[in-house]
């Protein structure tokens, strides 16, 4: 590696703290526990990773305001990923306010959960707009969290603010269990035609039967991804600790490297950090970890 390693995409949540309505279902049981970054920094030591961003698990600004502590306190988490009403007339405000903190230059990106709103056009409203471009002026990342439904509403926003950094988690969501989806792989093009907009190789794992996948099932789509996105585009994460109901921390890793291994080492190398670091504007030294 010619430079660090960085898990592009991962969690810390409490539910004994706080509501996580996504957790709901009783599929999620193994993961409904506390998970923090003493959880993590074995794992990511264990597998040779320096640095991670940690990424927004519900609606809420204390959240964000929270992980920014951890962040500050955490070396090996260089960034975090949060959450801000959009729709919120003062938006820039709050966002003013977590930028001025003292460890406000962790806030990389913001992220909204658009794949659960009612209305697939949701990234599309004049007061989501207006928000999106308070993010961008102040240089922060927008995380496109949408399945295929929302993917011709992300391509327009993706148009409509052509200076602004996107980055799309876990591609999108394909429904990888029941087989290749062609109206996904075509939305997932258009969107990539758009030039300011990287993609996540994370989430997949969960997105095939948590029972009986590999690296195989994985590769069709991890494939279209990297046709579509290219090499400079595409970023790893392990979206841990939802990876666990599929595979150990290990295992997520090794198969997203086993289906990127055809892109050869430089371009590896770029997707296992280069890549993070440009999206999300990051500046490493030592990252402690």
């Amino acid at each position: 590696m010619s430079g660090p390693v960085i898990d592009a995409h991962q969690h810390f949540w409490d539910p004994a703290g706080a509501h996580y309505p996504w957790m709901a279902d009783a599929a999620l049981a193994p993961i409904r526990r506390a998970f923090g970054p003493d959880d993590l920094a074995p794992l990511l030591a264990a597998n040779g990773v320096d640095a991670s961003i940690v990424v927004q698990c519900r609606s809420s600004i204390e959240e964000t305001d929270e992980f920014l502590a951890i962040a500050a306190a955490t070396p090996f988490v260089v960034g975090v990923v949060g959450w801000v009403d959009l729709t919120d007339a003062d938006v820039g405000g709050h966002l003013d306010r977590l930028q001025r903190r003292r460890d406000g230059g962790k806030l990389v990106g913001i992220r909204h959960q658009v794949h659960d709103e009612a209305d697939a056009d949701w990234l599309s409203r004049n007061d989501v707009r207006r928000g999106l471009a308070a993010v961008f002026e102040r240089d922060l990342a927008y995380d496109l969290l949408v399945r295929s439904r929302e993917l011709p509403a992300a391509t327009a926003v993706a148009r409509a603010f052509p200076h602004g950094r996107f980055v799309l988690d876990h591609v999108a969501k394909p429904p990888i269990a029941s087989g290749f989806d062609q109206t996904w792989a075509d939305r997932l093009a258009a969107l990539a035609d758009c030039p300011n907009v990287w993609c996540k190789i994370s989430g997949l794992a969960t997105e095939a039967d948590w029972r009986d996948w590999d690296a195989e099932r994985l590769q069709p789509a991890i494939d279209h991804a990297a046709r579509c996105f290219g090499a400079d585009r595409l970023v790893f994460g392990s979206d841990w600790p939802v990876c666990l109901l599929a595979g150990s921390y290990d295992r997520i890793k090794a198969a997203a490297e086993t289906c990127l291994a055809a892109l050869g080492a430089a371009a590896l190398d770029k997707v296992r950090g280069a890549n993070a670091m440009r999206a999300y504007r990051l500046t490493i030294g030592d990252p402690g970890c």
